[in-house]
């Protein structure tokens, strides 16, 4: 606040709102309090011990003098306070610095410190950094700051700065970039809710950062990323609930990597409005993007089971290794590109895919909007015929298979035959198998083969899947090793 009268009653104005103010009485406003104050006040260090205190501090027990290690005694192992490294002081009413070289002289080893929703400006923030040679981590979140006076000068006192918060102190993009190089060491920047709207790229500025939050500001559009895309070593954007709907890495087509983001291990999107599978195709572009967070996207409630949507997710990124905090597993990743291969497996032949190379052609729309499916028939093989039918209409004759089931391992086990619906998990497969041959289902391997392809075996791993699901037909032989 700022004052602009006198009197009995005090007109104060509101910074960020020219029109806004209150009156209040000046014997009702805090003006604040100094840093060592502040310390003093939060971590009760006082100059003065109570009587009591003093009083209490020792009592004789027969001929020996006893201790209390009790308030006084605590009192005395805090007030050590060149000893504090970590110190938080939010909401401490904190607005100067207090006198020339106190803080130095009182806690010199502060490396991380918390002077978030406070009365701070640049200038006074600057006072105090500049004598905590060790500050590495500073939150500054919902400060009023202003604009720095002196940004040179200001260079010395967040020399060795690595974490810097900016939450809801309503500072620009532009000013970002013009105050930077007042960090030069800076790896970790978090600017959430501060409005931004439009980026710049930084030239040589920010050139370390690792970590960016733009969390909770409405950007304009997607384009606004590029700006910030050649960022070095940035590992880690959160860029959720800020409208974006959309994302294009134009420097190379599908199928390739861009040299966009070229650091970039995690991505965090979540809140936003994406509904277009091109967003995440786009994503399998960055080289080194490891882990996604995308929850609250109109595209998670494209299918009805959200565990689809996930596997499809995993097949599309071919390098994640986390999706929205959870591990894939490299049994999962097989799953989800198997899967995704013959859910897609007719729109491919519908396109010009073809099990004969020389044949395989599917057209440029096709692979626009299945950049990987080519990889996956190269690393597992052209979706065959039989995996590829449709479902017939529901009756029991239909759904019914008569299957042999042999043990190639065991020859004196002679072949049974069996008729199964084939919406029967393998789970229960193995079930019926374990009343069949006495043999725990938690050892048994299944696998099968199709009449129309004698000389594949195709394994049954997953077992929630049914037979149905493996394209397992009327005259196949499940095999059963354990």
């Amino acid at each position: 606040m700022k004052r602009i009268g006198g009197g009995i009653w005090t007109s104060w104005r509101i910074p960020g709102h020219p029109t806004g103010g209150s009156f209040i009485r000046p014997k009702k406003v805090c003006f604040g309090v100094d840093f060592i104050a502040a310390i003093k006040n939060r971590y009760g260090f006082e100059d003065k011990q109570s009587e009591k205190d003093q009083e209490v501090a020792a009592i004789v027990i027969g001929k020996k003098t006893v201790e209390l290690v009790g308030f006084q005694r605590i009192q005395q192992i805090k007030s050590q306070l060149n000893k504090l490294t970590e110190i938080s002081l939010r909401e401490c009413v904190v607005c100067d610095s207090g006198q020339k070289g106190e803080i130095f002289q009182t806690c010199p080893n502060i490396m991380s410190l918390n002077l978030s929703k406070n009365l701070l400006s640049w200038d006074k923030v600057a006072d105090i950094a500049c004598q905590l040679k060790k500050l590495e981590i500073l939150d500054l979140s919902e400060n009023k700051l202003g604009v720095p006076s002196d940004l040179v000068s200001f260079t010395s006192a967040f020399i060795n700065l690595r974490v810097l918060c900016l939450n809801g102190t309503g500072v620009m993009w532009t000013e970002v970039l013009m105050y930077s190089p007042m960090w030069p060491l800076l790896e970790e920047l978090y600017l959430a809710s501060n409005n931004i709207t439009v980026l710049e790229r930084p030239v040589n500025t920010l050139q370390s950062l690792k970590i960016l939050d733009l969390l909770n500001n409405k950007l304009i559009d997607e384009n606004q990323l590029q700006h910030i895309a050649y960022l070095p070593r940035l590992e880690q954007l959160i860029i959720s609930n800020t409208g974006i709907s959309s994302i294009h890495f134009p420097d190379v087509g599908y199928g390739c990597k861009s040299a966009m983001f070229p650091s970039l291990r995690s991505l965090a999107v979540n809140n936003n409005k994406i509904a277009d599978w091109s967003f995440i195709n786009e994503l399998d572009k960055l080289q080194c993007l490891q882990s996604l967070n995308c929850k609250n996207n109109p595209i998670m409630e494209s299918n009805k089971n959200i565990e689809t949507v996930k596997q499809l997710i995993i097949a599309k990124i071919g390098n994640l290794k986390f999706l929205d905090k959870s591990e894939i597993l490299p049994k999962e990743r097989q799953g989800a590109e198997l899967d995704y291969r013959k859910i897609f497996g007719n729109d491919w032949l519908q396109a010009g895919g073809h099990q004969n190379p020389e044949k395989n052609r599917p057209n440029e729309e096709f692979l626009a909007d299945h950049p990987r499916y080519k990889l996956l028939c190269s690393k597992y093989g052209a979706p065959e015929e039989g995996e590829l039918k449709q479902e017939k209409p529901f009756t029991l004759k239909n759904q019914l298979l008569t299957l042999t089931i042999v043990c190639p391992d065991k020859p004196n086990q002679k072949p049974i035959e069996k008729k199964l619906p084939d919406s029967m998990t393998i789970q229960k497969v193995k079930g019926l198998l374990h009343r069949l041959l006495r043999i725990p289902g938690s050892n048994l391997r299944l696998s099968y083969k199709s009449t129309k392809m004698e000389s594949r075996e195709i394994t049954l791993q997953n077992d929630l899947k049914s037979l149905a699901f493996y394209s397992v037909e009327n005259g196949d032989c499940i095999l059963v090793r354990w």
